[in-house]
């Protein structure tokens, strides 16, 4: 009896070499739709770049981030400090990498946590069914119905570190990757490919591992981006307030919520460095995002 290739219908020839041949052909066709797009390459090159200015920078570019100089704060860009001081002293441009190493990392992990939390969430939710679907979703429907702002407020004030910060971000974030796979899943577990596992006496965590989440992976790669932006918006958010890290630790969040009460004396290069930053970073990651999703949208069509 033969068994159908894991990965669904982009696969079903009998050779598994020709199967092989048109998955790498249909993710070809993902890879051009991309290329083709300049705002999403442009959105890529901007990725690196902050990428490299975060973490590559500041072992370029050596500044003292852990100790206060009044003598030194609010002295304008100048040729030993490129873009000033801060009201403690600390040079503004070693603390826009630290910020953006902060806000990347926090970003990310929580990210990828809400993403593969929701994924599997959904999944399980959509391919279960029955009274499982509905109580599960309700949970989901549930917490969408909270404002975001006062759910954001209340986990806010209970973060005492970076990884409490990483969790509240990925407990407000997994909520839309797990309707989006959901959606997915439903329509993924009447195909006959997975039918023949369970019937076969293959159990559920394995039909949702290895066939269900493997085809909802272009969905999630998506997401991930989306989900990548919309965490640093929330970690700036979150130290705008006041609820971020704590010093002598930065973030863009909070370099932006400090230079605010500067702008009147005219003090701009502690508000638009960390400013342009967030908006860059956030509006890249959509672009890449974007291209992404047109890229597996051609993929669908062309399968």
């Amino acid at each position: 009896m033969a068994v159908l290739p894991s990965n669904g219908p982009a696969e079903l020839p009998t050779d598994s070499g020709e199967g092989v041949t048109a998955s790498r052909q249909l993710w070809r066709l993902v890879l051009d739709v991309f290329l083709q797009n300049r705002l999403a390459t442009l959105g890529l090159a901007m990725i690196v770049f902050m990428v490299l200015f975060c973490f590559v920078g500041p072992l370029v570019y050596h500044t003292d981030q852990l100790h206060t100089s009044l003598q030194l704060s609010l002295i304008r860009p100048d040729a030993s400090h490129l873009l000033g001081t801060d009201d403690t002293g600390r040079d503004m441009l070693g603390r826009l990498m630290l910020g953006g190493r902060t806000s990347l990392e926090v970003g990310l992990a929580a990210a990828v946590i809400a993403t593969c939390f929701g994924a599997l969430w959904g999944a399980l939710a959509g391919f279960s069914g029955g009274v499982v679907d509905s109580v599960m979703m309700r949970i989901v429907d549930g917490l969408l119905a909270i404002p975001s702002l006062f759910l954001l407020l209340f986990l806010g004030s209970l973060t005492s570190s970076l990884a409490a910060l990483v969790l509240v971000v990925a407990l407000i974030s997994w909520l839309a990757p797990a309707r989006l796979v959901r959606g997915e899943t439903l329509s993924l577990r009447g195909l006959d490919y997975v039918q023949a596992v369970t019937v076969m006496g293959g159990g559920r965590w394995r039909s949702i591992l290895r066939h269900i989440i493997p085809n909802t992976i272009g969905t999630i790669v998506v997401n991930v981006t989306f989900q990548i932006a919309d965490a640093i918006l929330i970690v700036a958010t979150l130290s705008y307030l006041g609820l971020g890290v704590r010093p002598p630790a930065a973030d863009w969040g909070s370099m932006l919520s400090n230079g605010v009460t500067y702008t009147a004396d005219g003090y701009w290069w502690l508000v638009y460095p960390p400013g342009v930053a967030i908006i860059l970073t956030v509006v890249a990651f959509n672009f890449v995002g974007d291209a992404l999703r047109d890229g597996l949208s051609a993929r669908l069509h062309a399968r």
